[in-house]
């Protein structure tokens, strides 16, 4: 089994995981919400949360947006889906512009259909 790689953060990105994380602690303890019972409504261990909450920048995208929604905290100027939807809109109408070495490229779709 080959070693893990270790990964080195800027430390822009560190201090940003552990604003997040002292974001989402606040948030919880303010609504007197136990890290157990954040981590049952994320479908995570307890672990999980309070490595979120440290700033460990490891943990999942996805695990710490959802906390975000549980917990009412807006990551972006846009306060509802919406606003989110028109901004990802815009987004990509800019990124149609860029050269066409520059845009992502189209993933193929999988017929895994048997």
């Amino acid at each position: 089994m080959p070693a893990t790689r270790k990964t080195s953060y800027a430390r822009y990105t560190l201090a940003a995981a552990k604003l997040l994380g002292e974001l989402i602690q606040l948030e919880r303890k303010s609504r007197r919400m136990t890290a157990q019972e954040l981590a049952e409504r994320l479908g995570v261990a307890r672990g999980t949360v309070l490595r979120l909450e440290l700033g460990d920048p490891k943990v999942e995208l996805g695990i710490a947006f959802e906390a975000c929604t549980i917990l009412g905290i807006h990551l972006f100027e846009q306060q509802d889906l919406g606003g989110l939807a028109s901004r990802a809109d815009d987004v990509g109408k800019q990124l149609a512009l860029l050269p066409k070495y520059a845009r992502p490229t189209k993933q193929a779709t999988v017929d895994d259909d048997f």
